[in-house]
C-alpha cells in the first residue's frame, strides 16, 4: 500500500512539473480574438478548466513543500504568484474562450 501512495505521490508531482508551466505560458498569451468561436469555448470548458484546477491544486501542493526554501531566499510572493495566484486567475477569472 505503501507503493502505491509513493507512486502517486510521485506522479502528481510530476504532472505538476509539467502543467504549472503549461498552464502560466497559456495564462499569458495575449488575447488575439475578441469573439471568441464556440469550439474554443467548448475546449476551453472541456479541457483547459479542468487543467488550471489541477494545476492550481498542485501548484498549491508544490508551494506548500517549497516555503522553508523560498523563505530563506526570501520569495514567497514570486513563488505565491507563479505557483497559485497565476494558475488560479487562468482558471477562474479569464473569459470563456480566451487564453
Amino acid at each position: 500500500m505503501h507503493k502505491l501512495i509513493k507512486q502517486s505521490t510521485v506522479l502528481l508531482i510530476a504532472l505538476s512539473l509539467v502543467l504549472i508551466p503549461v498552464s502560466q505560458v497559456m495564462a499569458q498569451a495575449e488575447v488575439e480574438e475578441s469573439n471568441p468561436s464556440a469550439g474554443s469555448m467548448t475546449y476551453d470548458l472541456l479541457v483547459m478548466r479542468p487543467l488550471g484546477a489541477v494545476a492550481t491544486v498542485l501548484g498549491s501542493a508544490v508551494f506548500v513543500l517549497a516555503i522553508p526554501f523560498t523563505a530563506i531566499s526570501d520569495t514567497i510572493p514570486t513563488a505565491t504568484e507563479k505557483l497559485v495566484t497565476d494558475p488560479y486567475h487562468f482558471t477562474v477569472t479569464r473569459p470563456l474562450g480566451t487564453w
